[in-house]
């Protein structure tokens, strides 16, 4: 039996120590996202920066670990996504998926002018200039991402690991490479298939981007979804609740 957790931005593989230390007679892959901190390469060359080309890659390094199926994927934020990509790609390689938000039933609701206050962020991570001001910069970075874990996480702290996190992403380079997400993944409508692997969504109820009204379309989206709302947590899920994660996973373990 494998798990398989995909960290989200800004974060790192170690978003889910918490969790993985919870799981011990499991096998566990956690992998670093090609371009975003830890996973930067060093270069500045362009790189496909689609969920599809994550998930192909993912799915790769999975075979490179002989993990043929009965994969539980865990991912949250961008992870989520790219999680749901492979779920498309691949389903018949995974026994169960623990996700956050986001999932295409959101649809174009966060583009409304009305949210332009708390999704301006990825307006502006397309642009040039983002990664002019702050890539390379370490009291830029960790000014830029500790306001985000501010404003995005439940109890307004930054997390244990904030250091590792601002280090990973602070090499020149490494900022402005992790942008290409926003760029490659505009929006959330999609008009793919439901994924047909049993999926458990956690929805934290403190979460700023993402209200629990947006669950409404899970049934469209998911053909076998359960949806588990998580109190007192914001947009972080596996470092504020690690506990919801590791319920969630055990469910779908034998």
């Amino acid at each position: 039996m494998t798990v398989v957790f995909l960290h989200g931005w800004p974060g790192l593989p170690s978003d889910y120590d918490d969790v993985v230390t919870h799981l011990s007679g499991q096998r566990v892959i956690v992998p670093d996202l090609s371009g975003f901190g830890a996973g930067f390469a060093g270069t500045s060359a362009p790189f496909d920066a689609t969920a599809a080309a994550h998930a192909d890659r993912l799915l790769s390094l999975l075979d490179d670990h002989g993990a043929a199926d009965g994969i539980v994927i865990v991912g949250y934020d961008i992870g989520s996504r790219i999680a749901q990509a492979a779920l498309r790609t691949a389903p018949h390689r995974f026994r169960g998926a623990v996700l956050t938000p986001a999932y295409p039933g959101i649809g174009d609701r966060a583009a409304s002018p009305a949210l332009a206050s708390t999704f301006w962020y990825q307006h502006f991570h397309r642009e040039p200039v983002a990664a002019a001001l702050i890539d390379g910069d370490e009291r830029a970075v960790r000014t830029y991402l500790t306001y985000l874990w501010d404003t995005w996480r439940a109890d307004a702290a930054p997390p244990p690991h904030l250091d590792e996190i601002v280090a990973a992403y602070a090499r020149p380079g490494a900022f402005a490479a992790s942008l290409q997400w926003y760029v490659a993944n505009r929006g959330y409508a999609a008009d793919d298939e439901p994924i047909t692997v049993p999926t458990t969504m956690l929805w934290p109820d403190s979460d700023p981007l993402f209200p629990v009204e947006w669950a409404d379309n899970l049934s469209e989206h998911f053909s076998d979804a359960r949806l588990e709302v998580v109190t007192d947590c914001g947009h972080f899920v596996p470092v504020e609740r690690a506990d919801a994660v590791v319920r969630a996973i055990r469910s779908h373990l034998p």
